[in-house]
């Protein structure tokens, strides 16, 4: 009789099989009130990466961490009319504390510009103050009505970029800076998805924005994924909370401003981009744990090598876990590590230590190999790399094979229902064919030049609409 695999095929139940490994990897768990989640310390570990190698592009793009209250008065939402209009149904409103009804109901943040921006319009005073960078690390509450673990779920973890500027052109300049520089470089060369850069529709706007740029990531069903958005902001924000600045000249001028941010949704994007039937598969540059060193069995001299392996591999730079618990199977243990996609796993047993090797198991292209035990401090390194470059290829393979050129809103909608992308032009789509396309669960994820580019105005001349069924 055949073995149950660990996992639902993805071929057989996409959802399901994410859902499978996000339990068995143990990754989260639902939280006790519907729409929560409970990052365990594998998934939060992911998270934690993901924040520092963000962390370290947003300080270098000139941006300073800050903090700003979970709470937020309720006025100040409605400062801004298409912000508040654009995020009502997703707020959660606290009306009693203390025992007592509130004066004045507060939300609990679902993004922060208005709470900012009541700040911001204190702290700018002269030109001499712009441009203010600030990037915030929280978490957000949208009430979600379809949640799924890590992708929509009514309290995520984030973080959010909010800047002003002196002029319109500093701030159109920066909120690119931060698309590319930024977002792109980290997804694509940390998280290895080949995503693709573009501009939203005035449809898929952030409320209250003049202009969205986003990132857009197939994933293994065909999908699309939007994993990170940068927004002009114009002076929305600014009128309505009065944010100025003392010009050279004299004058008071409004700020002009941005805003942007990437979430847990990346943990998911991260499963579903890479994960195969056996688990996930995470990048090398990414992973907590590069390279995980097994001892097959509890022989004192193999624990030794095992130990003294790790230390190695710590020493020479690689993020290194040994794994000594003999007391579970190894063969539990292996398929452990497969589902959790650590990189590279080095097996050593009794019979390796006679003949000075190890087993070497990669898990992005599979198989397994033995390898001089004196030899892997120096190649795990150009493994490593090696790997990290299969998964960024793969990504790209994928979104290639699976994008079409059509040229109408019927091809479009059938492409996208089959698990592809479609490119159509913006100019035989429109306003008319996005709203037809919406009744069928198919929308325009971005806007792209003809070069694969981002245009400059949504009108651009040869501006094409990257079509998709997405998450």
């Amino acid at each position: 009789m055949a073995k149950a695999p660990v996992l639902t095929p993805q071929a057989d139940d996409f959802p399901r099989w994410y859902q499978d490994l996000i339990n068995k990897a143990e990754l989260a768990d639902n939280g006790p009130v519907r729409g929560t989640m409970v990052i365990r310390p594998y998934g939060y570990g992911l998270w934690e990466r993901m924040q520092q190698e963000m962390d370290a592009r947003i300080k270098g793009a000139g941006a300073q961490n800050a903090y700003f209250p979970l709470f937020i008065p309720q006025s100040y939402l409605t400062r801004e009319a298409e912000h508040v209009e654009g995020f009502a149904p997703e707020l959660a409103v606290v009306t009693h504390g203390g025992g007592k009804e509130l004066e004045e109901p507060v939300v609990v943040r679902p993004t922060s510009e208005t709470i900012i921006n009541e700040y911001f319009s204190k702290w700018v005073q002269s030109y001499r103050d712009l441009p203010l960078l600030i990037n915030q690390w929280a978490n957000v509450v949208r009430w979600e009505m379809r949640p799924r673990v890590f992708l929509r779920t009514s309290e995520f973890l984030w973080q959010e970029g909010h800047t002003a500027h002196a002029t319109y052109e500093d701030a159109r300049d920066y909120a690119a800076r931060i698309h590319r520089e930024v977002y792109a470089d980290f997804m694509v060369n940390v998280l290895g998805i080949d995503v693709v850069l573009g501009r939203k529709t005035p449809h898929e706007r952030f409320a209250g924005a003049i202009n969205t740029l986003t990132l857009e990531g197939m994933m293994g069903d065909g999908k699309a994924l939007q994993l990170g958005t940068s927004h002009e902001l114009g002076q929305n924000f600014a009128k309505a909370f009065d944010t100025r600045y003392l010009s050279k000249e004299g004058s008071r001028e409004l700020v002009w401003q941005t805003s942007w941010g990437v979430s847990t949704r990346m943990v998911g994007g991260l499963i579903m981009a890479h994960g195969d039937d056996n688990g996930l598969r995470i990048p090398p540059r990414l992973a907590p744990v590069q390279v995980v060193v097994l001892a097959i069995k509890g022989d004192d001299a193999v624990l030794a090598k095992v130990r003294e392996i790790g230390d190695e591999l710590t020493a020479a730079g690689i993020r290194v876990q040994v794994d000594d618990r003999t007391d579970t199977p190894f063969g539990r243990r292996a398929v452990d590590w497969e589902l959790k996609g650590v990189p590279a796993r080095i097996e050593i047993g009794p019979r390796d230590l006679e003949s000075g090797t190890a087993m070497l198991a990669r898990r992005i292209p599979g198989g397994k190999e033995p390898v001089l035990l004196d030899a892997l401090a120096g190649l795990l390194p150009t493994v490593l790399e090696e790997d990290q470059a299969l998964l960024l290829r793969q990504s790209r393979e994928r979104r290639e094979e699976r994008t079409s050129d059509v040229g109408s809103i019927e091809e479009a909608a059938e492409v996208a229902t089959a698990g592809g992308w479609a490119r159509i032009p913006w100019a035989d789509l429109g306003p008319a064919g996005e709203a037809k396309l919406a009744e069928q669960s198919v929308s325009v994820r971005c806007l792209i030049a003809a070069d694969g580019s981002v245009p400059d105005a949504d009108d651009a001349p040869g501006t094409v609409a990257i079509v998709a069924r997405a998450y």
